[in-house]
């Protein structure tokens, strides 16, 4: 098909950062079918993207210069560069687009605080000449809910981990809500997280009835497929969370040295459906990298096993 306009969306790390693009990238690209996207990412997402003809991944290596980047990407020859990043080697990239004559429009990283980073980059594509699009900001409650219907059975995944401690609810209290979530036969339980945290996950999954782990087990593109089944994604502040928003999932997300209010919270997701407490000290930190000044990140230890059970119920409408 001829294109009349071919945009390289760049977004090279992290992983939810580039889940968030996602639904912005795929909702564009249905209302601009004669538009061709070309989206540059870690090679693990391309999953995320498949499905939509005028979408096509390019999967880059970590940490490339920016003239690497620019040998890789100039030969799919972009009439206009989308920079979600906005990091020194994606300047550089920029720089080298922009002096062969193709336009650059930016991401601006220091606009209003807390607006939400899927608004950021739809800011983007509307400064790259894209007809707007009005459905981004709707939340979750109004067009999702849960897949099984009351009597029934429940699917539940949980994804106790995240990259940084400051994000991670303690491992003893998640083991308390896989207890408590066990205990009730409605409700089956799929753990997720990396092959390196497969054996936490496979020991809860021993002693809980009803409880599976799927860490290390499966393709990403399976681990979606799983995903996108669940009725509750219970998770971090984390990827997990912004893969299950892109498959439509309800998630009861744990807060602590982060907070929702800073823009990463998961695309379409109720805000009532966050769980945290209010401190003095937090938010103490926008990616949750900072220590915890007291040493026993008491804003996440505050959250209840039996809190985060509470929220869950209440959003399948049972007791």
């Amino acid at each position: 098909m001829n294109y009349r306009k071919r945009i390289l969306v760049i977004r090279l790390s992290a992983l939810g950062d580039v889940a968030i693009l996602q639904p912005v990238l795929r909702l564009r690209a249905t209302r601009c079918p004669d538009v061709l996207f070309l989206i540059a990412a870690p090679p693990r997402l391309q999953p995320l993207f498949q499905g939509v003809d005028n979408i096509q991944f390019i999967p880059t290596q970590k940490k490339q210069s920016s003239k690497k980047l620019y040998d890789a990407l100039s030969p799919y020859h972009p009439d206009m560069v989308a920079d979600m990043h906005r990091v020194n080697r994606v300047i550089g990239l920029d720089w080298l687009f922009r002096i062969h004559g193709v336009p650059v429009r930016a991401i601006r990283k220091h606009t209003t605080p807390g607006r939400p980073s899927w608004l950021r980059y739809n800011d983007v594509l509307d400064r790259c000449g894209l007809m707007k699009v009005d459905e981004l900001g709707s939340l979750a409650s109004d067009y999702w809910r849960p897949k099984a219907t009351p009597g029934s059975s429940f699917s539940i995944g949980i994804a106790p981990f995240a990259q940084h401690q400051g994000k991670i609810w303690p491992l003893d209290q998640m083991e308390q809500l896989v207890d408590l979530l066990s205990q009730d036969g409605r409700f089956q339980l799929y753990l997720f997280g990396s092959k390196e945290e497969g054996g936490t996950l496979e020991s809860w999954a021993s002693c809980y009835p009803q409880t599976v782990s799927l860490a290390g087990k499966y393709s990403f593109e399976d681990e979606l497929k799983q995903i996108s089944q669940l009725d509750i994604m219970v998770s971090m502040d984390s990827a997990n969370m912004h893969f299950a928003s892109c498959m439509g999932v309800p998630v009861v997300s744990i807060w602590g040295a982060t907070h929702p209010c800073k823009g990463f919270y998961g695309w379409r997701q109720n805000p009532e459906w966050a769980v945290g407490h209010s401190f003095d000290c937090r938010p103490c930190s926008k990616y949750g990298k900072k220590p915890c000044k007291f040493g026993d990140y008491r804003c996440l230890r505050a959250v209840t096993p039996q809190e985060v059970l509470t929220k869950i119920k209440s959003i399948l409408s049972i007791d």
